[in-house]
């Protein structure tokens, strides 16, 4: 929750825009508001003060208490001008809220935090429960310090600077400096010379599998999960899930140790456990629950190593466990996210995609669309791009990469799914990689909305290229948009040597279709240098649209309406006296 606060009338109008906004993230707090700062401060996750930066220092001041706990504190000011993340900008997620509060307020985000001044990720923000001394390490980034990156446990990481290396194969263990370490395993004092600064981060790469008796108490259930996990070395804060079998999906028990180890029950069928080979099968599973293997089946399932093979609980007066367990490392998963960055336009593009390109460590695309957004890329990004014609190489690189657990973003222009990297990247991608799909803008859309609304009824897209789909194909289904008497954009209309397709399907949709049919002509969407017109079926001079044209043809319901393309939507609104849809 987001506790607002006002003292001045401007400052509640804004609180209220706020509001507004986030109807179900935000409280406002009234009254006296040195008494709305300590409850806002004692009750909500993050706070905005429309107040001075001076005077909310003051009135924090005694209540801060540590900076992992003590919410984020945005402060705007009178005019509304600025969003200043005072405390908190990382752990409390003060910086990305001054950005958000910015965008509803339309004022300026002030982050002064020295990592995201400068485009470094901080290292507590990186989504993994982090360890040690992240001042001491993010100062030797920030000042081009070697810093070592020890990845013990493979993990998919956004970028980091080109002062963070992987240490030599054969560089000696221990060899000092700060470090970076990537790791499930609870590591002693030793490792780096005294006073090096190091900070551990904690990917969620284990998984306990647990068997339990009906009725097994959480505390015997939780107390030999911590013990298995203690026993082998193995930091709980690596801990991804508890697995079971379908069965136990209710078992009060179970449930409740998940609960308190702050992670997911996921079950698993019998049949599907029972197919798991695992070196300590049991006949009594098998007839409680049909399958020979729970705990050790359950963590295997997904595949990895098995690191602390299926053990018992103790149970103080000797009576029998009732619940049994085994930890697994699951294997890396490498992450891959296919994004579409729109037509050209930088406001078009969407903060989901701006999120995955400041994510990923590996971007993979065709030179023109990286130069786009090479500005966006967060330092020591590796950049794989390549020319026109290269789509199946690029992502069958992209697909690599993310194998080797890197963090990638494949990119396309408009939505990568239409005409763009998605296809071949799916094609390509088995199911031992994460895929994200990041909509974009498609070039149908960008160029509908500067015409008017000629998409405002059914519609289909249909790329004229037969480079890799065959005119026969093609044809058909112009032909069948054209009997069916559906609105048609038509993407890659003509290249130079390309130059007979579009008049064919233009000809074919007027053997369906008046002379006087609009057709929306746009050049680059969006973009400074794009252009416009809106011309007829029987006007239109295929000699002046190109490859950075689509070519948009109305229905037979389609008008030209003040200058605008309009397709009506197909059906009237009714008056329904019972108020139902």
């Amino acid at each position: 929750m987001i506790g607002l606060i006002s003292a001045t009338a401007a400052g509640a109008v804004a609180a209220q825009r706020l509001a507004s906004a986030w109807p179900e993230r935000t409280r406002v707090y009234e009254g006296p508001v040195r008494d709305a700062v300590g409850r806002a401060f004692g009750e909500c996750a993050q706070v905005v003060c429309f107040l001075a930066t001076g005077a909310v220092v003051r009135l924090i001041a005694p209540l801060l208490a540590d900076k992992g706990t003590d919410p984020g504190v945005v402060c705007v000011d009178e005019a509304g001008r600025f969003a200043v993340s005072l405390v908190g900008g990382h752990a409390g997620g003060a910086n990305a809220l001054a950005v958000e509060v910015g965008e509803v307020l339309g004022a300026e985000p002030v982050v002064t935090t020295a990592t995201d001044a400068v485009g470094v990720p901080g290292l507590d923000t990186l989504g993994l429960p982090v360890e040690g001394d992240v001042a001491g390490v993010s100062r030797a980034l920030l000042d081009g310090e070697a810093v070592e990156l020890d990845l013990e446990t493979a993990w998919p990481l956004p970028a980091l600077p080109p002062n963070v290396r992987r240490p030599a194969p054969d560089a000696p263990a221990g060899r000092g400096g700060p470090a970076i370490v990537v790791t499930d395993r609870v590591l002693d004092a030793g490792g780096h010379r005294t006073g090096d600064a190091r900070v551990v981060l904690r990917p969620p790469s284990l998984v306990v599998g647990v068997g339990a008796s009906k009725g097994a108490p959480a505390d015997e259930v939780s107390g030999l999960v911590e013990s298995a996990l203690r026993d082998a070395g193995l930091s709980p804060r690596s801990l991804a899930q508890l697995a079971t079998v379908d069965a136990k999906a209710d078992e009060p028990g179970l449930v409740e140790a998940a609960a308190r180890l702050g992670v997911p029950l996921v079950t698993h069928s019998a049949e599907e456990l029972a197919a798991v080979e695992v070196p300590n099968p049991s006949d009594a599973p098998l007839a409680a629950v049909g399958t020979p293997s729970v705990a050790e089946a359950a963590a295997l399932v997904g595949g990895g190593e098995l690191l602390v093979p299926k053990r018992k609980s103790e149970r103080a007066d000797g009576r029998p466990a009732m619940a049994t367990c085994a930890v697994v490392r699951r294997p890396p998963r490498g992450r891959l996210a296919v994004v579409g960055l729109g037509p050209g336009a930088r406001d078009l593009l969407t903060p989901r995609a701006k999120a995955e390109l400041r994510r990923a460590s590996v971007l993979v695309g065709l030179d023109q669309y990286v130069d786009q957004i090479r500005d966006l890329l967060r330092p020591g990004t590796r950049i794989m791009e390549s020319g026109l014609g290269a789509e199946e190489e690029r992502a069958r690189t992209a697909v690599a990469q993310a194998r080797r657990g890197q963090a990638v973003a494949l990119i396309g222009s408009g939505d990568a799914g239409v005409y763009a990297m998605a296809s071949p990247a799916l094609a390509e991608a088995s199911d031992d990689i994460d895929v994200i799909g990041v909509p974009g803008v498609t070039a149908a859309l960008a160029a509908a909305a500067i015409l008017g609304a000629p998409l405002g009824h059914d519609h289909v897209s249909i790329s004229l290229s037969d480079l890799h789909t065959p005119w026969e194909v093609i044809e058909r289904r112009v032909r069948a948009a054209a009997e069916a008497d559906i609105v048609v954009t038509f993407y890659n209309p003509r290249s130079r040597g390309r130059d007979w397709q579009l008049p064919k399907a233009l000809a074919i949709l007027a053997g369906h279709r008046e002379p006087t049919t609009p057709v929306g002509v746009v050049r680059n969407a969006s973009r400074p240098d794009g252009s416009h017109r809106l011309t007829t079926l029987a006007a239109l001079d295929p000699a002046t649209v190109d490859m950075m044209t689509v070519v948009t043809v109305g229905n037979t319901a389609t008008r030209a309406i003040a200058g605008r393309m309009v397709t009506p939507r197909g059906y009237r609104w009714q008056e329904n006296p019972e108020g139902a849809e």
